[in-house]
This record gives structure tokens, C-alpha cells and sequence, in this order.
């Protein structure tokens, strides 16, 4: 019998600026339970005249965190919710939210097949709680993150990504600018095309799991090229929103 999960008043902890468009925010939960990584919660708000608006949000931390989640939000100009968040909401405020949600697009640390996972703009939020779970697991799983984003400024999460990678555990990290990049830049430069997955995949080898997250076009594109190398489609798994430009 499917479960049904019910609205709760979440108080928001703490906020974080990722990027000029990206926040991070913590909500402690009333009734919290843990979450499986790439999982989502939705966020519902009222206005006084009693209209509501709903938007899922990947969670990106880690599921061996109790009693609270972060919620990464892209500002989105037009949009009904994201800039509420950005522009109103302090720490003590409350929203209302249902989770965790989802069931296709997770990965468990007792997985233990390599791990592929390919993200753009913010849809690499739910592959990050993939691997803060697999840091608090001490997974040590062959794990290769490639990600693109327009420009270094953009790139939500750098910061603790290269703590990660330097932590030698099997985890190398490729990143990709397809707007900007600066001079010293010695990473890719290009949107991600056949020559690149096949780098950063082929050391996995064929039997390897693949979480795919971003706009529709990158993940098409980022799937079908890596059926093209030989990977099986029923090996990768994907997850798409609507354009961001990267």
C-alpha cells in the first residue's frame, strides 16, 4: 500500500548563498525521517487570499543527518516560489513541506557497483547528497562526478566538491564551463559530447550505475551518448527540468 505522506511545518535554520542564483536551506522537521539520496521534497506556500503554489526541490544532504534536511533553490526570475525564497524568507521563518519523495532516481551506499553520476546547473543537487552520503558511508566505490555549469561563478557546491576529491577515496570530480572559464582553467570547456563521457566513463568500465540530473537537452544528450559507448540504458537513470542554459 502506497504510503502518504503528509504536510508539515518545516522552520527554516539556516540559509546558505551557493552561487549568485543558489541557496542553500535547512529545515528542521517536525516529523522527520530519514531519506534516500536523490530523493525530493515538495514545498507548498500560501499566499493571505488562500492561493498555494507547490515546487519539488531535491534534497542535498545526506541521509545520516537527523532531524533536518537542506533543500538547494536556483532562483528562477519567473517563478512563483524560488525568488520567495531568495528574497523573503530569514532564518526563523516557517514553510510547509512533504517528504521525502521519490523512489526511482536514489542510490544507496551498499551499491557497490561504480558509480557514474553527470549533472548541469543545479540538477547537480540530488547527485550531491549522493555523495555526502557515500563520504558518511565511507563507500569507497569507484565514483566519477562530471558536471557542467556556465562559468566557475556558477558552480554550486565547488568549494566542498574539491574537499571531497582530495580526500582520495576513489572520487574524481570533471567539470566542464561552457560559457566562461578562466585562464588557468584545466578543465573541460565544452558541453558535454561523446569524446568526454567516454573519458570520464570508460575507466568505470560498462557495469556501472548512472544517475543523469539537469535540463532536459543535457540529460538527452548525456544519455543517449553514453548508450552509443557501449553502456546499457537500463543501467542509467535520469532525472530533467526545464532549460537553466547550461
Amino acid at each position: 500500500m502506497k504510503q502518504t505522506l503528509d504536510w508539515q511545518i518545516a522552520t527554516i535554520t539556516h540559509i546558505k548563498t551557493e552561487t549568485a542564483r543558489a541557496k542553500s536551506f535547512t529545515l528542521a522537521l517536525p516529523n522527520w525521517m530519514p531519506h534516500r539520496a536523490g530523493q525530493h521534497y515538495d514545498l507548498r506556500l500560501t499566499a493571505q487570499d488562500g492561493y498555494q503554489v507547490e515546487r519539488s526541490y531535491s534534497i542535498a544532504s545526506e541521509p545520516e543527518r537527523a532531524g533536518q534536511v537542506d533543500l538547494t533553490i536556483e532562483k528562477i526570475e519567473d517563478g512563483e516560489v524560488s525568488p520567495y525564497m531568495h528574497e523573503v524568507v530569514v532564518v526563523g521563518d516557517q514553510v510547509e513541506v512533504r517528504g521525502p519523495i521519490g523512489g526511482y532516481f536514489v542510490w544507496d551506499a551498499s551499491m557497490r557497483e561504480p558509480l557514474l553520476l553527470i549533472g548541469g546547473g543545479s540538477g547537480v543537487v540530488p547527485l550531491m547528497s549522493m555523495l555526502r552520503h557515500r563520504a558518511a558511508a565511507h563507500a569507497s566505490a569507484p565514483t566519477h562526478l562530471l558536471y557542467s555549469s556556465r562559468a566557475l561563478d556558477d558552480v554550486i557546491y565547488y568549494d566542498e566538491l574539491e574537499t571531497l576529491r582530495a580526500q582520495m577515496d576513489g572520487l574524481k570530480v570533471f567539470h566542464t564551463l561552457t560559457r566562461s572559464h578562466p585562464e588557468n582553467w584545466n578543465g573541460y570547456t565544452r558541453r558535454i559530447d561523446a569524446d568526454m563521457l567516454r573519458e570520464v566513463a570508460a575507466p568505470l568500465g560498462k557495469n556501472v550505475r548512472v544517475f543523469i540530473c539537469g535540463p532536459t537537452a543535457l540529460v538527452e544528450n548525456a544519455a543517449n551518448g553514453l548508450v552509443q559507448i557501449g553502456i546499457p540504458a537500463s543501467s542509467v537513470k535520469t532525472e530533467r527540468f526545464g532549460p537553466s542554459g547550461t
